[in-house]
């Protein structure tokens, strides 16, 4: 692979793509230009001032307040808002010339064709030869772009589809055409994989690529089920949710995020573009589809859709649900199956597939009926669209969410069982016959019983150009805990494995629900800890569930609390502080690597791992206050040390007190790894991010293993932090005062204040004075048992297990 550095990247045309695939840039430490049109009118606005279409403040308002808006949104396209800075804006007139200083172009303007190519004229009057150029079309075919192109653009042009939002989406498909060089497909497939953070998926220039093409079958398929299984808005979305592996708004809340436009376009171009697919007649929308459109029913965008949120007269609000058959909104009626209460007793995803497929309910036939089809379809899109199905799987969890793509599923269900029930199934959507593809019959006649398998910890799957089994590219350096834990767990409970990673790195791994902390958790933190100093050079500790850790258990804190077992409580919080604290003074290094929701418990271990390296999508904070109750497994003490650290002679150190504490106090959670060390949860130099989330085990044992070459030390608990005793004390009640006399906070929400206070400035001190961590982390506990003795934080935590969301009062 030739060498190619990007320092700087060009996105032409500021859209909602276009501004927020600038903005992912940034976040990864590029400066970027946006570019995109200069006005062709004044706004009133504008006209008032006095100002002109050659005026400054003119010519770059259509960028500027696309990114404007893309920086406000929510979902947040930037990991923190100071990236922003790193975005320079400008307009094709007066701008174009300063891409000939950029090491890639991003074209993101409008789905036309003849706007795209005028835009790659000029394009072509400044850009350096060698320069990447891509096209982020969702399904324009490339090579239509590449004609009238000189020879440097052609070797050097693909397509780069990302799917929106690109910060959170994780699919980028990369679209080569027959020009473009070899060396410029690799660099693009790495760049996404290892810089950008995504799962890359190598397509075939075919009409919509490989994830829409599959995804807007499969949702189409749905759609036209609807009638003939006489299924409602709230069934389908039911029975399409998690309990099939697909995310929580499921088929038809959607339609209404993305834009039944959208859809209906994706749509229209593949009826028109792929006249040889045998089920285009699904891309045919059905009648009440045709009907919402021209309704304008587009979903979130014109705040109707499938759904539509109304207010009562009380100021109540209401989410109503489409009737398909009357066009009418209604109330959501409650929608129950006994095969869904049967798949919530199966957490395997791969088990509960058959589960669910085996059920005799209306969601079970659903599942057939779409599954079925869908199994047959994919199979005749290879070798259309891609040589290998691994990629149709990789395109449809990474873009569509889906927890196992559809040659995931199937084998779940056992391939040759579920050829036979394909062929017997009833014939319900154009184009299904009831036969797949002769590949799978060539692969299952061959002895090949699977579409995949794992040997050794390495993951294959069946090429069926040479009918053998190769390991999946690009997967050579992962670490997957499914394809080991069988082979390498040493220890185990009903809460931890410790598995072996090799190279003398062990695994801590929870599977508890939401991987919390109890007993089960604390017992194998420890013996992890107890092994690794025996045998091993060093200790990571992650899992592959949804998220690291949702905290502690607080369901058992709850018994002991109601029981008035203050004594039992007591020892089992001491425990917690004392795992913590052997996660940071062992005689081995420990990396903690967490990834989405790293809450309380979860939090405060990775705060006392050696090192943290973690997802950049990394969700973290301290949260205890809002089940009435201050962080009692190490945090609040560890924020005083911290605070301590960064106290200055030329600064107010009041203030440094008071940004820690409110950090604790308003409950922030990070909405990403970035910001979490904005807000005092990561130190500098003791954390690194990894952009992709199937990376992070392999990153994190890299870093226990460098740690264990340096020569790690165990450290010595520290006795030198720096508390400000009464003088940090009088602020501390000063603001909760304050804050209760203006209503903002209830009365146990003041006394939740005073008591982390109390922690956090060491207690009724005269003057500010140095304490040892022990010191902190016994008042630590004994606040914490104190506020769950009250009456109001029972209530809360009460609260949060019946409801599931923190109260406040």
């Amino acid at each position: 692979m030739i060498k190619r550095s990007i320092k700087k990247v060009a996105v032409l045309g500021s859209g909602v793509m276009g501004s927020r695939i600038a903005c992912h840039f940034a976040n990864i430490g590029l400066k970027v230009l946006l570019l995109d049109i200069a006005p062709r009118e004044l706004l009133p606005a504008e006209q008032a001032k006095g100002l002109t279409l050659e005026s400054a403040a003119v010519r770059n308002r259509i960028v500027n307040t696309s990114l404007e808006t893309a920086v406000k949104s929510n979902p947040a396209p930037l990991f923190s808002k100071t990236f922003a800075k790193r975005i320079q804006t400008g307009n094709f007139d007066d701008d174009m010339s300063k891409i000939g200083q950029v090491d890639w172009i991003i074209e993101v303007v409008v789905e036309r064709l003849e706007i795209k190519k005028s835009v790659f004229d000029q394009v072509e009057k400044y850009r350096k030869q060698g320069t990447l150029i891509t096209s982020n079309t969702s399904g324009i075919p490339i090579h239509m772009m590449n004609e009238a192109r000189s020879d440097d653009f052609k070797a050097h042009f693909c397509g780069t589809h990302f799917f929106n939002p690109p910060r959170y989406l994780q699919l980028l498909e990369i679209i080569p055409t027959t020009d473009t060089k070899q060396e410029v497909i690799d660099f693009l497939m790495h760049f996404g994989d290892k810089i950008l953070g995504k799962t890359v998926v190598l397509c075939k220039d075919t009409p919509a690529f490989i994830g829409n093409r599959i995804g807007v079958y499969s949702m189409l398929a749905l759609t036209h089920l609807v009638d003939q299984m006489d299924l409602t808005v709230e069934e389908v979305d039911k029975y399409t949710g998690p309990a099939m592996g697909h995310p929580k708004s499921a088929t038809f809340r959607t339609a209404d995020v993305v834009g039944l436009d959208t859809l209906v376009n994706v749509a229209n171009g593949l009826d028109q573009n792929a006249p040889d697919d045998e089920a285009k007649g699904v891309f045919k929308l059905p009648a009440y589809i045709t009907k919402m459109v021209e309704n304008k029913w587009l979903g979130e965008k014109t705040k109707k859709g499938f759904y539509e949120k109304v207010k009562a007269a009380d100021g109540s609000s209401e989410i109503l649900s489409l009737n398909l058959r009357t066009l009418e909104y209604g109330s959501q009626q409650k929608v129950k199956s006994s095969t869904l209460e049967a798949t919530k007793l199966v957490e395997d995803i791969r088990k509960r597939m058959k589960v669910y497929e085996q059920g005799t309910d209306k969601a079970a036939a659903l599942f057939r009926a779409m599954h079925y089809p869908l199994f047959e379809y994919v199979s005749k899109r290879v070798p259309e669209i891609t040589d290998d199905f691994f990629r149709i799987d990789d395109a449809m969890r990474a873009g569509f969410g889906w927890e196992i793509g559809p040659f995931e599923v199937w084998d779940a269900l056992g391939v040759r069982e579920t050829v036979a029930k394909i062929q017997a199934e009833e014939k319900r959507l154009p184009g299904q016959t009831g036969e797949v593809a002769q590949w799978v019959h060539d692969m299952l006649s061959s002895g090949a019983e699977s579409f995949y398998k794992v040997e050794n910890g390495v993951r294959y799957y069946y090429a069926i150009a040479s009918k053998a089994y190769k390991p999946i590219p690009g997967t050579e350096d992962l670490i997957v805990l499914d394809h080991i834990r069988d082979s390498k767990t040493i220890w185990k409970n009903s809460g931890v494995s410790i598995i072996d990673l090799g190279d003398g790195i062990i695994n801590c791994e929870f599977h508890t629900k939401m991987n919390t902390i109890g007993g089960d958790v604390i017992q194998g933190v420890n013996k992890a800890i107890d092994i690794a100093e025996k045998d091993y050079r060093g200790l990571v500790i992650s899992n592959d569930g949804k998220n690291f850790s949702a905290g502690a258990n607080i369901g058992m804190i709850f018994m002991m609390a109601v029981e008035q077992d203050y004594d039992e409580l007591n020892m089992a919080v001491r425990m917690f502080q004392n795992t913590a604290m052997r996660l940071r003074y062992s005689s081995i290094p420990v990396v903690a690597a967490p990834f989405q929701l790293t809450l309380g418990g979860g939090c405060e271990f990775s705060m006392h791992a050696d090192f943290v390296q973690l997802h950049a999508e990394t969700y973290m904070g301290l949260v205890e206050f809002g089940v009435g109750v201050i962080p009692g497994g190490g945090g609040s003490k560890e924020f005083a040390l911290r605070a301590s650290d960064e106290y200055k002679e030329d600064q107010i150190v009041q203030n440094t007190l008071k940004d820690r504490f409110l950090t604790i106090g308003q409950a922030k959670v990070s909405t990403s790894a970035v910001e979490a060390f904005e807000l005092g949860y990561l130190q500098k130099g003791k954390y690194a991010i990894t952009m992709n989330r199937a990376r992070l085990l392999a990153d994190a044992k890299a870093k226990a293993i460098e740690l264990a070459n340096e020569g790690y030390v165990q450290p010595i608990q520290r006795t030198d932090i720096k508390v400000l005793g009464n003088q940090g004390l009088g602020i501390v009640y000063v603001g909760a005062d304050s804050m209760r006399a203006g209503k903002y906070i209830s009365d146990h929400d003041k006394k939740i204040s005073e008591k982390l206070g109390w922690v956090m400035c060491g207690g009724d001190l005269s003057a500010p004075t140095e304490v040892s961590e022990q010191y902190l982390l016994d008042l630590e506990r004994k606040a914490f048992l104190e506020l769950c003795a009250e009456r109001k934080t029972l209530e809360r935590i009460q609260h949060m297990l019946t409801k599931g969301k923190p109260l406040r009062n």
